[in-house]
């Protein structure tokens, strides 16, 4: 279960990603303008910790980008090349917002759910009040289960293609994209 709060980003994830993209070279040669959300997705922190959610945005041109977070109250030591910003969150506070594929959570959680063919985590939203709901998820993502190898290395495609994989992956749907297309490999 993936908790959500109720509150203001500043920046919000959307303008912290449209600020980042265009300045990674896998975006480079591509329209980065007008990014919209299409959906986004979960996986929990087993030692609830690290916030873990994936971004899809499509650009004006409908080039669509895959972008994983992982939102830490502190710095996560020797990934400074990985920091997408910095947000003040008004329930959790000072936030620091990591390219996931950078962050050793991520990359466990994701290749975990890869291998055990899991779905993402449910969202639970908490409200200033007390109260809590579920919110049901537009995006959905499941493992194919598996492995590729004994040490094998999370690929995350951050253009979004329909290409087939025969490789162990996690594959998703959303508004849109109603076919399930691979997101993450695991290769050798």
């Amino acid at each position: 279960m993936s908790i959500i709060h109720r509150a203001t980003l500043v920046p919000s994830k959307l303008d912290a990603i449209a600020a980042w993209i265009p300045t990674r070279e896998w975006a480079a040669r591509r329209d980065t303008t007008g990014l919209e959300a299409v959906g986004a997705y979960r996986f929990d922190d087993p030692a609830e910790g690290v916030g873990v959610e994936t971004h899809l945005l499509r650009s004006a041109s409908g080039t669509v980008f895959q972008v994983p977070l992982t939102y830490r109250n502190a710095p996560l030591d020797g990934a400074d090349a990985y920091l997408v910003a910095t947000m003040e969150h008004s329930v959790l506070g000072t936030r620091w917002v990591y390219d996931g594929v950078g962050d050793p959570v991520y990359v466990a959680v994701t290749t975990a759910a890869i291998v055990d063919g899991a779905d993402q985590a449910e969202l639970v939203v908490h409200s200033t009040d007390g109260s809590r709901t579920v919110r049901k998820s537009t995006t959905r993502v499941r493992g194919t289960g598996g492995r590729s190898s004994t040490s094998p290395r999370l690929y995350v495609r951050r253009v979004i293609e329909a290409t087939a994989t025969e490789l162990p992956h996690l594959f998703g749907t959303w508004p849109g994209q109603e076919d399930p297309i691979p997101l993450v490999e695991l290769r050798t």
